[in-house]
Protein backbone atom coordinates (compact mmCIF):
# COMPACT_ATOMS: atom_id res chain seq x y z
CA UNK A 1 0.00 0.00 0.00
CA UNK A 2 2.85 2.35 0.86
CA UNK A 3 4.51 1.73 -2.50
CA UNK A 4 1.26 2.42 -4.34
CA UNK A 5 0.81 5.70 -2.47
CA UNK A 6 4.41 6.76 -3.18
CA UNK A 7 4.03 5.84 -6.84
CA UNK A 8 0.84 7.92 -7.09
CA UNK A 9 2.55 10.91 -5.49
CA UNK A 10 5.49 10.51 -7.84
CA UNK A 11 3.22 10.42 -10.91
CA UNK A 12 1.27 13.49 -9.78
CA UNK A 13 4.48 15.35 -8.94
CA UNK A 14 6.10 14.58 -12.26
CA UNK A 15 2.99 15.49 -14.23
CA UNK A 16 2.80 18.94 -12.63
CA UNK A 17 6.49 19.60 -13.21
CA UNK A 18 6.37 18.35 -16.78
CA UNK A 19 3.54 20.65 -17.85
CA UNK A 20 4.56 23.39 -20.24
CA UNK A 21 4.71 26.93 -19.04
CA UNK A 22 2.13 29.11 -20.71
CA UNK A 23 3.77 31.83 -22.75
CA UNK A 24 2.30 35.21 -23.53
CA UNK A 25 0.94 35.39 -27.03
CA UNK A 26 3.27 37.14 -29.42
CA UNK A 27 1.91 40.46 -30.60
CA UNK A 28 1.32 40.64 -34.27
CA UNK A 29 2.89 43.50 -36.16
CA UNK A 30 -0.14 44.23 -38.29
CA UNK A 31 -0.99 47.69 -39.51
CA UNK A 32 -3.52 48.12 -36.72
CA UNK A 33 -0.71 47.92 -34.20
CA UNK A 34 -0.61 50.98 -31.96
CA UNK A 35 2.94 51.91 -32.95
CA UNK A 36 2.10 52.12 -36.63
CA UNK A 37 -1.02 54.26 -36.34
CA UNK A 38 -0.75 58.00 -36.77
CA UNK A 39 -2.25 60.21 -34.04
CA UNK A 40 -5.16 60.99 -36.36
CA UNK A 41 -5.79 57.29 -37.02
CA UNK A 42 -5.68 56.52 -33.29
CA UNK A 43 -8.15 59.34 -32.62
CA UNK A 44 -10.47 58.14 -35.39
CA UNK A 45 -10.32 54.55 -34.12
CA UNK A 46 -11.07 55.71 -30.57
CA UNK A 47 -13.99 57.83 -31.79
CA UNK A 48 -15.45 54.92 -33.78
CA UNK A 49 -15.21 52.65 -30.74
CA UNK A 50 -16.89 55.24 -28.51
CA UNK A 51 -19.58 55.84 -31.13
CA UNK A 52 -20.45 52.16 -31.27
CA UNK A 53 -20.20 51.65 -27.50
CA UNK A 54 -22.19 54.74 -26.51
CA UNK A 55 -24.45 55.21 -29.55
CA UNK A 56 -23.29 58.79 -30.07
CA UNK A 57 -25.22 61.05 -32.42
CA UNK A 58 -23.43 63.20 -35.02
CA UNK A 59 -23.24 66.30 -32.83
CA UNK A 60 -21.80 64.25 -29.97
CA UNK A 61 -19.33 62.58 -32.34
CA UNK A 62 -18.04 65.97 -33.48
CA UNK A 63 -17.64 67.29 -29.94
CA UNK A 64 -16.10 64.08 -28.58
CA UNK A 65 -13.75 63.95 -31.61
CA UNK A 66 -12.35 67.35 -30.66
CA UNK A 67 -11.78 66.23 -27.08
CA UNK A 68 -10.05 63.03 -28.21
CA UNK A 69 -7.76 65.02 -30.52
CA UNK A 70 -6.87 67.40 -27.64
CA UNK A 71 -6.13 64.47 -25.34
CA UNK A 72 -3.95 62.81 -27.96
CA UNK A 73 -1.86 65.93 -28.45
CA UNK A 74 -1.43 66.38 -24.71
CA UNK A 75 -0.59 62.70 -24.24
CA UNK A 76 2.07 62.88 -26.95
CA UNK A 77 3.56 65.96 -25.31
CA UNK A 78 3.54 64.15 -21.97
CA UNK A 79 5.38 61.16 -23.41
CA UNK A 80 7.96 63.41 -25.03
CA UNK A 81 8.69 65.20 -21.73
CA UNK A 82 11.79 64.56 -19.61
CA UNK A 83 11.66 62.35 -16.53
CA UNK A 84 12.43 65.29 -14.26
CA UNK A 85 9.21 66.90 -15.41
CA UNK A 86 7.26 63.68 -15.05
CA UNK A 87 5.65 64.42 -11.67
CA UNK A 88 4.58 67.91 -12.70
CA UNK A 89 3.15 66.54 -15.92
CA UNK A 90 1.39 63.75 -14.02
CA UNK A 91 -0.38 66.33 -11.85
CA UNK A 92 -1.23 68.39 -14.91
CA UNK A 93 -2.59 65.35 -16.74
CA UNK A 94 -4.79 64.49 -13.76
CA UNK A 95 -6.23 68.01 -13.90
CA UNK A 96 -6.75 67.58 -17.64
CA UNK A 97 -8.54 64.28 -17.02
CA UNK A 98 -10.88 65.99 -14.57
CA UNK A 99 -11.57 68.77 -17.08
CA UNK A 100 -12.21 66.20 -19.82
CA UNK A 101 -14.66 64.39 -17.56
CA UNK A 102 -16.54 67.64 -17.02
CA UNK A 103 -16.67 68.33 -20.78
CA UNK A 104 -17.85 64.81 -21.54
CA UNK A 105 -20.54 65.08 -18.89
CA UNK A 106 -22.03 68.08 -20.73
CA UNK A 107 -21.97 66.26 -24.09
CA UNK A 108 -23.15 62.76 -23.16
CA UNK A 109 -26.41 61.63 -21.66
CA UNK A 110 -26.19 60.34 -18.07
CA UNK A 111 -26.34 56.72 -19.28
CA UNK A 112 -23.65 57.33 -21.90
CA UNK A 113 -21.46 59.11 -19.35
CA UNK A 114 -21.77 56.23 -16.88
CA UNK A 115 -20.80 53.71 -19.54
CA UNK A 116 -17.92 55.92 -20.73
CA UNK A 117 -16.65 56.31 -17.14
CA UNK A 118 -16.91 52.59 -16.55
CA UNK A 119 -14.99 51.83 -19.75
CA UNK A 120 -12.27 54.31 -18.76
CA UNK A 121 -11.87 52.76 -15.31
CA UNK A 122 -11.58 49.29 -16.82
CA UNK A 123 -8.98 50.53 -19.30
CA UNK A 124 -6.98 52.30 -16.58
CA UNK A 125 -6.96 49.26 -14.33
CA UNK A 126 -5.85 47.08 -17.25
CA UNK A 127 -3.00 49.51 -18.00
CA UNK A 128 -1.94 49.58 -14.35
CA UNK A 129 -1.97 45.79 -14.29
CA UNK A 130 0.23 45.63 -17.38
CA UNK A 131 2.66 48.15 -15.90
CA UNK A 132 2.80 46.14 -12.69
CA UNK A 133 3.49 42.94 -14.66
CA UNK A 134 6.29 44.60 -16.66
CA UNK A 135 8.01 45.87 -13.53
CA UNK A 136 8.03 42.46 -11.95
Amino acid sequence: MKKLFIAALLVVGLSTVAQERKERPIRDNSETSREKLTPEQRSEKHLKKMTSDLNLNEKQQEQVGKIIAEQGAKRDAFRAGKKAEHEAMKTKMEAERTATDAKMKTILTPEQFEKWSSNNEKRRSKIKEKMHDKRG
